[in-house]
């Protein structure tokens, strides 16, 4: 009887095994498997100005009249350009890397063109740190996480999660961390990367509402 259960047990593992190995394989090539052409790359698409209005300052707050944003920090992971996925079902402590899709730049590059584009178009001054900005609060980034993650063989998310530090003066005004999670369309490389550039819009409009409610000088 024990040697019947224990190979039961055998046998259960190795199908769980089986059945992440083959998800991986699948989502790993999925690019060349759906007909699309091999090393397909991808961006955020164009920044285009938000379909409904930007919400209106909260009372006491005002829109933010100018800050630096600095490039957008993170682990090495987010310094290159390769589009990473996770079967968090499987092994969620394993990151993959999609074999034949990439992005156009690094997540770190992408991110902080974003949040610039998003932040300039509430009608702000944005500044680099090599422009003449005394007085002028900084905005630095951090990423935590940015990764399409998959809780099962077809059900998928985008997700970012970034700190950031609003300084002014040297001085630390407040910090905050952000994350938004938004389902993927389709469970390949181009859902994942739809899904992650939808993200990061998110999370810099609970950035841009964020900084309206700091007290700020308003240049």
């Amino acid at each position: 009887m024990k040697t019947t259960l224990t190979r039961m047990k055998r046998a259960t593992l190795l199908a769980a095994v089986l059945a992440a190995a083959a998800g991986a394989a699948l989502l790993s090539g999925c690019s060349t498997s759906s007909g699309a052409p091999k090393n397909t790359m991808f961006d955020f698409g164009p920044a285009a100005l938000p379909t409904t209005p930007l919400a209106a300052p909260a009372a006491g707050s005002a829109p933010i009249g100018a800050v630096v944003v600095t490039d957008v920090t993170g682990s090495a992971a987010f310094d290159n350009e390769r589009m990473y996925y996770r079967l968090n079902y499987a092994d969620a402590l394993q990151s993959r890397a999609y074999t034949n899709s990439r992005w156009g730049a690094t997540p770190l590059q992408l991110i902080t063109q974003r949040l610039k584009t998003r932040i300039a178009q509430t009608g702000a001054k944005v500044l680099t740190p090599t422009d003449a900005s005394n007085g002028v609060a900084i905005l630095r980034s951090e990423i935590d996480d940015f990764t399409h993650s998959f809780d099962s063989a077809s059900q998928s998310y985008g997700q970012l999660v970034l700190r950031a530090s609003l300084f002014n003066q040297h001085k630390l005004v407040d910090q905050k961390t952000f994350s938004r999670k938004i389902p993927a369309a389709s469970a390949d490389a181009a859902g994942g990367a739809r899904a992650l550039a939808a993200a990061t819009d998110a999370v810099a409009a609970d950035i841009n509402a964020w900084l309206a409610t700091l007290p700020l000088p308003k240049q």
